[in-house]
């Protein structure tokens, strides 16, 4: 798998990593499956140098439907799809499940939010899902407190599970083979904190090596050698963080020695919250052995960015009662329904409002879906066209120039994915720790 590439690579003292697409969005991962400079396509042959990462959330995808609706099986047929519509091969798709465990129910008593952990393991990894973090670091009602033994013997009950529902089927559509397994969770919350932070610690060297160890003993208790030997990576907190109004850039010197530390284990480190870091503090992640990128609302915030940049374009060129008013739909549907910002987004109304367009945290990605965004969305596209936009209009609202409506989403999309591109290609920044792992 491509994941061993990145490990063994790392071991020599490469850096190299790669994205984690950590997004349900249609048009995210249409693009993404476009972009040459992700996938490392030549279009000349049109043969995929590079796999992709899709990962979907225990929140969003589950055995209920999670937001999404979607269960394990639909997200695989939903990407599988897209995939199909820009012709990209399936095969080259590596599907992710991230923090699969007990956090969808924490309010359940332990037994219970297990059993539906492991329910829930057992159809990611049947419906094809190969890189799974198991990630039982939340309390359930009935836990008293959460030794890192207990974590780590939660993570390795799973991993039985993920282990004898992996199907032998190694075809695109059975989309078999050998797992491989990330373990370990990160501070902050996942998709962003929900306060101003100045500052956030970074995972002490002591507590990742507490993780790895608690975590092998319980893997190998329960038998699961062979599954150990799979683990390619563990979670941490490199001091990376975002907000609704705040980006915490990535600072090599405070995680040098946790990034030193690394190199004495056979895995790399995963990062989440990596979203708006810039192109130079995402190579020196992965110069650091921070080697998987997770990047979600970055994504879905430049959709938002280029559907305003539309908007206003529309407003120049389209009878007031033909518009599709799109801005304002959208925030109708979000006032309407807050269940997805309304604990999030604090400050008076003011505040709020400009939050529900303008935040970092993207509390707007739940609400593309909607009936009434979708009807706004398809208006604004038709409204548009197909043919390059007026150039004075890109200029003054776009930045570029030359493109269609489509073209300014996936321009706007492609200037983060390229980001994550070049640095996961080590083009950004010179290696400094090159110490092999044993």
């Amino acid at each position: 798998m491509f994941l061993d590439e990145i490990v063994a690579a790392q071991q020599r003292g490469e850096a190299k990593g790669i994205t984690s697409v950590c997004s349900a969005h249609a048009w995210v991962l249409k693009t993404v499956l476009r972009s040459d400079d992700l996938s490392r396509r030549n279009r000349t042959t049109e043969v995929v140098t590079t796999p992709i990462l899709i990962e979907a959330t225990c929140n969003q995808v589950n055995q209920f439907g999670g937001y999404t609706g979607m269960t394990p099986n639909d997200f695989v047929a939903y990407v599988r799809g897209i995939a199909e519509q820009v012709d990209f091969p399936f095969e080259q798709i590596i599907l992710g499940g991230d923090h699969l465990g007990p956090n969808v129910w924490q309010n359940e008593p332990a037994e219970v939010a297990m059993e539906k952990s492991k329910a829930m393991v057992r159809d990611y990894v049947q419906a094809g899902f190969t890189k799974i973090h198991l990630d039982c670091s939340m309390p359930c009602a009935d836990d008293t407190s959460l030794p890192v033994e207990l974590i780590a013997s939660r993570a390795a009950q799973l991993a039985k599970v993920a282990e004898s529902a992996l199907t032998p089927d190694p075809s695109p559509v059975g989309r078999g083979g050998r797992l491989r397994y990330i373990i370990g969770s990160e501070v902050p919350v996942p998709g962003g904190a929900t306060e101003h932070e100045e500052g956030v610690s970074v995972t002490k060297v002591e507590d990742a090596r507490g993780t790895i160890e608690a975590t092998r003993e319980a893997f190998v208790k329960a038998g699961l050698e062979s599954a150990w030997e799979r683990v390619v990576g563990v979670v941490v907190q490199p001091g990376v963080e975002f907000g609704d109004d705040f980006v915490l850039p990535y600072q090599p010197e405070a995680a040098k020695e946790l990034s030193k530390f690394i190199e004495s284990q056979a895995l790399v480190y995963e990062a989440h919250s990596t979203d708006y870091q810039t192109r130079e503090a995402l190579a020196n992640l992965v110069r650091d052995h921070f080697a998987i990128l997770k990047v979600g609302p970055g994504l879905t915030f430049a959709f938002r960015e280029a559907v305003f940049a539309l908007a206003l374009i529309e407003n120049e060129l389209t009878a007031k009662d033909e518009r599709s008013n799109i801005i304002q739909v959208l925030d109708d549907v979000m006032v309407s329904q807050p269940q997805y910002w309304k604990k999030y987004y604090r400050g008076d109304k003011t505040e709020q409002a400009f939050k529900r367009k303008y935040s970092l945290s993207d509390r707007a990605r739940y609400y593309w879906v909607q009936p009434d965004v979708q009807n706004a969305f398809e208006r604004l596209m038709k409204n548009l066209g197909n043919e390059t936009l007026p150039y004075a209009l890109l200029s003054q609202f776009v930045g570029e120039t030359g493109l269609s409506a489509e073209q300014v989403i996936e321009a706007r999309l492609n200037r983060v994915l390229g980001d994550y591109m070049k640095a996961c290609d080590g083009e950004s920044a010179p290696m400094l720790n090159t110490g092999h792992a044993v």
